[in-house]
C-alpha cells in the first residue's frame, strides 16, 4: 500500500477504516468467548442469508439442539446439557457470526456512501478491493475452522484451524490499520530510522510467532494441562515436553506449546526493554515520543494477564475473562507496534 497511495487528508475515509479496525478487535474478542467457552460448534450450517436471525420458538430451537447432539462433542462432554445450556453456547457463536456480517455491512455501505461522494483517490482502489478479499477470505476460513470439529471424534475445532482463523483476523486488523494511518498521519510526522525500523520489525516478528502459539494454547487447552508458575506443574524443563517423537511436536504438544510460549514472552519482555532504552534515545516526532511507552507498558500487562490466565485456568469462569483481557491486550501491542513502525517507517 505504500507504494499505492499517496499522502492524503481525507480523514472522513479514515475514521471509516479505523471504525472497521475497532470492530475487527470486538469480532477477535467474541472469538475468543466462542472459544473458551466452548461454543463454536454449537451452529453446524452455514446460512449466509437467513443465519442472521437466531431461531424463533420453540420447535426452532429443538431442532437446531437436535443437530447439535449429532456431534461428538456433545455425545461425549456436553451430553448433559439441557436445552438451556444450548442456548447459551448458541448465542456466542451466533453473535460471532451476526458481527461477522455487520462488519461486512459497514464495510460496503461506507465503500458505497464514499464511491458516490467521489471521496476515493483512484489509487486507493486496488487496496480496497484488497481488503474485500481478505475479509472473505477470513469468512472462509472460518467456516473451514469450524468444519475440521465436525468430524467424527474430534471433540473442538482444530487448533491449528483456529490459530490460522485468528492470525489471518489479525492480518486484517494490520491491513486496515495501516491503510487508515496513510490517510491520517501527516507525513512531517513520520521518521528516518533505520535501525529502530529493524528491531520494530524484528519484535512483530517474534510477537507474530508468539501470536500463533496463544492460538495454538487457546486449541489445546495447554492452560489448565499446567496451571501453575513459574515452573510447569513443578517443573522447569518437563519431561513431557519430548515424549512425543513426532516431528509437528512443536505445535501439538500442549506442554510444549506451553513452554515455548512461555518462553517466547520473556524474550520479548527483555527485548522490549532493549527496544525502549533505544527509542528513548533517538531525536523523534511529537507523537513517537507520546506513544513511545506503550509497547512497553501493554507487554508488561500482557505477561501479568498471562500468568493470571494459566494459575486460574482450572475455573472455567476465570480462564474466560483472563484469556479475553490476555487476547485483547495482545491486540493492543499489536496494534501499538504497528503504529510505531509506521512513525519510523521511512
Amino acid at each position: 500500500m505504500d507504494k499505492s497511495l499517496s499522502p492524503s487528508s481525507n480523514r472522513a475515509v479514515a475514521w471509516w477504516l479505523l471504525t472497521g479496525a475497532g470492530m475487527i478487535m470486538v469480532q477477535v474478542l467474541i472469538g475468543g468467548i466462542t472459544r473458551l467457552t466452548e461454543s463454536g460448534l454449537s451452529i453446524t450450517e452455514w446460512k449466509p442469508i437467513t443465519g442472521m436471525l437466531p431461531p424463533m420458538g420453540d420447535a426452532a430451537w429443538q431442532s437446531e439442539f437436535d443437530k447439535y447432539k449429532q456431534t461428538d462433542q456433545f455425545r461425549y462432554l456436553h451430553s448433559d446439557f439441557s436445552l438451556s445450556d444450548f442456548k447459551f453456547i448458541f448465542f456466542w457463536e451466533w453473535f460471532h457470526r451476526v458481527w461477522a456480517r455487520l462488519l461486512g455491512i459497514v464495510f460496503i455501505i461506507g465503500f458505497a456512501w464514499f464511491i458516490l461522494k467521489k471521496k476515493f483517490k483512484q489509487e486507493m482502489v486496488i487496496p480496497l478491493v484488497i481488503l474485500f478479499l481478505l475479509g472473505a477470505l477470513q469468512g472462509a476460513i472460518g467456516w473451514i475452522m469450524v468444519k475440521s470439529g465436525l468430524v467424527p471424534e474430534k471433540y473442538f475445532v482444530g487448533h491449528v484451524e483456529l490459530t490460522t482463523h485468528f492470525v489471518a483476523a489479525l492480518g486484517l486488523l494490520v491491513y486496515t490499520l495501516w491503510f487508515a494511518l496513510r490517510l491520517l498521519v501527516p507525513e512531517q510526522q513520520t521518521l528516518h530510522h533505520p535501525g529502530l525500523k529493524r528491531f520494530t520489525i524484528l519484535l512483530l516478528a517474534l510477537l507474530f510467532i508468539q501470536l500463533c502459539y496463544g492460538g495454538f494454547m487457546a486449541g489445546l487447552r495447554a492452560a489448565p494441562a499446567a496451571p501453575t508458575w513459574p515452573s510447569i506443574n513443578g517443573e522447569w524443563f518437563p519431561q513431557s515436553l519430548f515424549n512425543d517423537q513426532d516431528p509437528a511436536n512443536l505445535i501439538n504438544n500442549p506442554f510444549m506449546v506451553h513452554f515455548i510460549h512461555r518462553g517466547l514472552a520473556y524474550l520479548i519482555v527483555v527485548l522490549m526493554v532493549i527496544w525502549f532504552i533505544n527509542i528513548r534515545k533517538q531525536v523523534s516526532s511529537p507523537w513517537l515520543n507520546q506513544t513511545r511507552i506503550l509497547p512497553l507498558l501493554l507487554v508488561l500487562l500482557q505477561v501479568i494477564l498471562g500468568i493470571c490466565t494459566v494459575l486460574f485456568s482450572p475455573s472455567a469462569t476465570a480462564l474466560v475473562w483472563f484469556g479475553v483481557l490476555h487476547q485483547f491486550t495482545a491486540m493492543l501491542l499489536l496494534v501499538s507496534l504497528v503504529w510505531i513502525l509506521y512513525l519510523v517507517r521511512k
